[in-house]
């Protein structure tokens, strides 16, 4: 994978702006609507590292399928936010302990029920699931840390995803064709003549759509990951981390 441009990104903003996980956890001890719907997006955005969690953890694709489908329903229907330590709000740690102990606790229960009894509607695809999973590379490091590298690599495909929308958005969609493949490019690789010739501008002019495309796609990053903690002080260290799992990707 190329580089993330760890070197580039922003320092953090002096504010910080309530994200979906802090706004889970402010509303762990009351009845907030906000915070359901908070919870349902974090799992519709961040469900993959998990299903490959468990289909890593030697669990077949049926059994791998139901047993994420009832973690999100005991995560959506009970209170396994009372299991977060306050001074662990990482969605990332939290998510991957609550199904360690889950799939402790849960599996033999899980496996005896009948599919498609007392479950929730799918908040994701098992079919593209089951299909990326067999795209991942051999297993040859630790299940902890085939997970920190999905998750990472979800958050990125996240960011990529709101960066297109916005340029879908503001009509650039053919800018958006042009210019997505360098948004991690290493600067020294990035053929800024041809670029300037598929948006028919001059070469300079490039350079500033290049330089302003990056730019937001780093704001946007660091969006992202404070979306999945709870304290301005862990986006920092957080982003540093991702950026050196995605750098061993």
């Amino acid at each position: 994978m190329t580089s993330t441009g760890a070197t580039d990104v922003s320092p953090a903003p002096q504010c910080f702006v309530s994200t979906r996980w802090s706004v889970v956890l402010r509303a762990r001890d009351k009845a907030d609507p906000g915070c359901r719907e908070a919870l349902e997006t974090l799992c519709r955005t961040y469900w993959y590292p998990l299903y490959a969690f468990v289909r890593g953890s030697g669990h077949s694709p049926q059994d791998a399928e139901d047993l994420t489908q009832e973690f999100f329903a005991l995560l959506l229907a009970k209170d396994f936010l009372q299991l977060v330590e306050q001074d662990k709000g990482r969605f990332r740690t939290f998510l991957r302990m609550a199904m360690k102990r889950f799939l402790a606790n849960e599996w033999d229960r899980v496996r005896a029920m009948k599919r498609g009894s007392g479950r929730v509607d799918a908040v994701f695809d098992t079919a593209v699931a089951e299909q990326r999973f067999q795209q991942e590379p051999a297993a040859g490091e630790g299940l902890e840390h085939v997970y920190d590298r999905r998750w990472a690599l979800t958050l990125l495909e996240e960011t990529i995803a709101r960066l297109e929308q916005e340029h879908r958005d503001s009509g650039k969609t053919s800018e958006w064709t042009v210019l997505h493949p360098y948004l991690t490019a290493e600067h020294r690789g990035i053929p800024y003549d041809e670029i300037a010739a598929g948006l028919q501008m001059t070469p300079g002019a490039a350079r500033v759509a290049v330089h302003r495309a990056r730019k937001r796609f780093r704001e946007l990053f660091r969006e992202v990951i404070a979306d999945t903690v709870s304290d301005p002080g862990e986006v920092e260290p957080e982003l540093h981390y991702v950026i050196e799992v995605l750098a061993r990707a």
